[in-house]
């Protein structure tokens, strides 16, 4: 796979998690990339409550920081 079509695949799997509702609770960043993990917000019952990703690529670990600085900055201003 491309590099290119490697960060899109991550962006695309990240971008899904957020659009089902669910938002980053936590990063464990190793050697090998970093496993995102989701907690689910809303009201379907039949969705998992949590989620992990594991994120190789640097350009889609550069794009969930900026999606976790977003979300902690909407909590501050609450």
């Amino acid at each position: 796979m491309s590099d290119h079509r490697e960060f899109e695949a991550e962006r695309e799997k990240i971008d899904f998690l957020l659009e089902q509702g669910y938002v980053i609770k936590g990063v464990t960043e190793n050697l090998s990339g970093a496993f995102v993990e989701f907690v689910y917000q809303g009201n379907d019952k039949e969705k998992s409550e949590k989620e992990r990703l594991h994120v190789l690529h640097p350009d889609s670990r550069k794009y969930f920081s900026t999606i976790l600085v977003q979300q902690q900055r909407k909590q501050s201003v609450k």
